[in-house]
């Protein structure tokens, strides 16, 4: 049963008179270079693509990371139902660029409309979509409820939901119960979201708790021949990552570096910036401090007196992964909330992470239980980390326990086809007796 809300009509009511607004915001946004300006009318919902004949099912992601734990659950329901076409949304410029190399040739990649009635109204009216799928927590209130209004099936997966944003919600309790009651089945990624959840509204019976779909997504993909080209120009060098790291981490990962190098003066570390437009900034910054530093960017590769291999380039994470055996995940010593530590773990790496983990903690504490993980503080401790596992025989030991922690997620892609599946048979026999 659908719950109303006050607040949510005064929302709708703003939507439906608020094209003038979000013309104004997509402009500034387009000034500051966060919009793509190739494809800016897909965010009005003017869609670039003829929609495919047949059933179409609708994935919605914010983010890199959201839309590439998508990738393995996309292939598994492409195996399984080829009569169908595919639908996937994301709301930024990096994002679009990732799915443009990643999704398959046949599944569509368009922009997210912004959340007003018109753009909203535009879209449904192209899509039509026969379901629709959402992914964590962006919850795009005109989006949900239009979508709902058509009689679309509706599913989140992979829901999340931190401790900040369910206090946030509970000042629009109603609103919240009203949105979540839209949608026929949550997955949540733990028992805490599930208990949030439940706490802003939501039926315990359209509840359950399966895990994260990121653990049972596909390892990153890389160049083979550009590894093996790299391990041999690297050698036998020590050799880490630091991934993803974002500003202010930088100083902190090369002032450990520095120390590493006292006990290890010929290991190599790998700087993955998270946003690489930063690449020349911290080519600056190396230049400055008096590195001696290739960049990946500019097609340079690293030689034997290279000290840091600047990797400023986009979708490559799966390269370095496989080249290091020891990974320093960023966003994890600046308050960022980490990132995804399957990633490095599901290609045989030992972990060392931050204190700042709150988008991923549940994860990041069962990898440590499993020994698969370490938690460093500073540039000390991190320098420390690195110094012990470069004992192969420690780091071995680590990364092979990542590997099982992280390979135990297929149940949870399984879960979610299956979910997917049985809404879309529900769907199709309601179509057919409708017609009858």
């Amino acid at each position: 049963m659908r719950s109303r809300s006050f607040v949510l009509w005064l929302y709708l009511l703003f939507s439906r008179h608020a094209t003038g607004l979000a013309e104004r915001v997509l402009a500034r946004r387009v000034t500051r270079g966060k919009e793509d300006v190739a494809r800016i009318d897909e965010r009005r919902g003017v869609a670039s693509q003829p929609r495919p004949e047949g059933a179409l099912v609708w994935f919605h992601a914010a983010s890199v990371g959201e839309a590439l734990s998508l990738l393995e659950l996309i292939r598994r329901l492409r195996e399984e139902r080829e009569d169908i076409a595919i639908l996937v949304t994301t709301g930024t410029v990096t994002s679009a660029a990732v799915m443009g190399r990643r999704l398959p040739a046949d599944v569509t990649h368009q922009y997210v409309p912004v959340d007003v009635t018109a753009y909203v109204t535009r879209f449904l009216d192209h899509w039509q979509p026969d379901l629709a799928i959402w992914t964590e927590s962006e919850l795009w209130p005109s989006m949900i409820a239009a979508t709902h209004a058509r009689g679309c099936p509706m599913l989140l997966l992979n829901a999340r939901l931190s401790l900040n944003s369910a206090r946030n919600w509970r000042w629009f309790k109603g609103m919240a119960r009203a949105l979540l009651s839209r949608f026929d089945l949550v997955q949540a990624q733990d028992d805490l979201t599930a208990s949030r959840l439940r706490g802003l509204g939501l039926l315990p019976s359209r509840i359950e708790v399966t895990g994260t779909l990121k653990e049972g997504a596909a390892a990153l993909p890389c160049d083979e021949a550009l590894r093996h080209s790299l391990s041999r120009t690297i050698g036998a060098r020590p050799i880490w990552v630091a991934a993803s790291t974002h500003a202010g981490e930088e100083d902190l990962v090369l002032a450990a570096h520095r120390i590493v190098l006292r006990s290890n003066p010929r290991a190599l570390l790998l700087l993955v910036p998270r946003h690489p437009e930063r690449g020349a900034d911290l080519a600056q910054l190396l230049q400055s401090d008096g590195w001696n530093y290739m960049r990946r960017s500019t097609g340079a590769l690293p030689d034997r007196d290279t000290q840091v291999y600047l990797a400023d380039t986009l979708g490559e994470l799966g390269l370095w992964y496989r080249l290091a055996p020891i990974t320093f995940l960023g966003g994890s010593l600046v308050e960022i909330g980490g990132h995804n530590p399957f990633e490095p773990a599901a290609l045989g790496s030992a972990i060392l992470y931050g204190t700042y983990v709150s988008n991923f903690k549940d994860i990041f504490e069962r990898l440590q239980a499993a020994g698969a993980a370490r938690q460093v503080r500073d540039a000390p401790s991190l320098a420390q980390g690195v110094d012990d596992l470069m004992n192969p025989e420690i780091a071995a030991a680590m990364a092979n326990a990542a590997w099982e922690v992280s390979s135990t997620g297929a149940a949870v892609t399984d879960r979610a086809l299956e979910a997917i599946l049985e809404r879309l048979e529900q769907r199709e026999a309601d179509q057919h007796h409708a017609r009858t």
